[in-house]
């Protein structure tokens, strides 16, 4: 089987334990690839499997969020549609953000860069749409962040409490503050 078969169960296993905590073993064990197998199929070895769990993310991100942020129709309903993709990614709170997965640990300065221009790309292209909505500038990228905090820490609160409330919550009401023009 190709390498990329294996994508989806080692997103999941980095997800669960973390750099760090995805032995060999358990990486083995899931993909049912003895040692051997793993190393052809990734020569790199761990990073070389997170790197491609990376470029999964990326293509994720190309096909999913933003082509619903340059779609038709009016701002909210774009930004609902990212959220609606986020949510299906995240399988409505109940999945961890890999993302903050690998800035944490021995993981953080191979895979920072990587993340940081993922984060970007992402940030950009909210920023994008609230500028063409009509958004001043320097407001419209301060909201993009807001929206990245929102998600990322109501991922982070829902997986706390084992709870997906907050991270739902936050994708219901994250189109309608996005687009409110004079801050609190």
């Amino acid at each position: 089987m190709p390498k990329e078969t294996y994508i989806p169960c080692l997103l999941q296993l980095f997800r669960q334990y973390g750099y760090d905590g995805a032995t060999l073993a358990k990486i083995s064990e899931a993909t049912g690839l003895g040692k051997a197998s793993l190393y052809h199929h990734f020569p790199g070895g761990k990073d070389e499997m997170v790197e491609a769990v990376l470029d999964y993310l990326e293509r994720w991100l190309v096909e999913n969020i933003l082509p619903s942020l340059q779609s038709e129709g009016d701002t909210v309903t774009k930004l609902q549609r990212m959220c609606d993709r986020l949510n299906e990614l995240y399988e409505g709170g109940k999945q961890p953000c890999l993302f903050a997965i690998l800035l944490l640990g021995s993981a953080r300065d191979v895979f920072h860069h990587k993340v940081q221009e993922l984060f970007q790309r992402w940030i950009d292209a909210i920023t994008s749409v609230l500028i063409e909505a009509g958004m001043d500038k320097e407001l419209a990228k301060q909201r993009a962040e807001d929206a990245a905090i929102a998600i990322q820490g109501s991922l982070i609160l829902s997986q706390s409490l084992e709870d997906p409330t907050p991270f739902q919550r936050v994708i219901q009401q994250l189109p309608k503050e996005l687009c409110r023009l004079v801050p609190i």
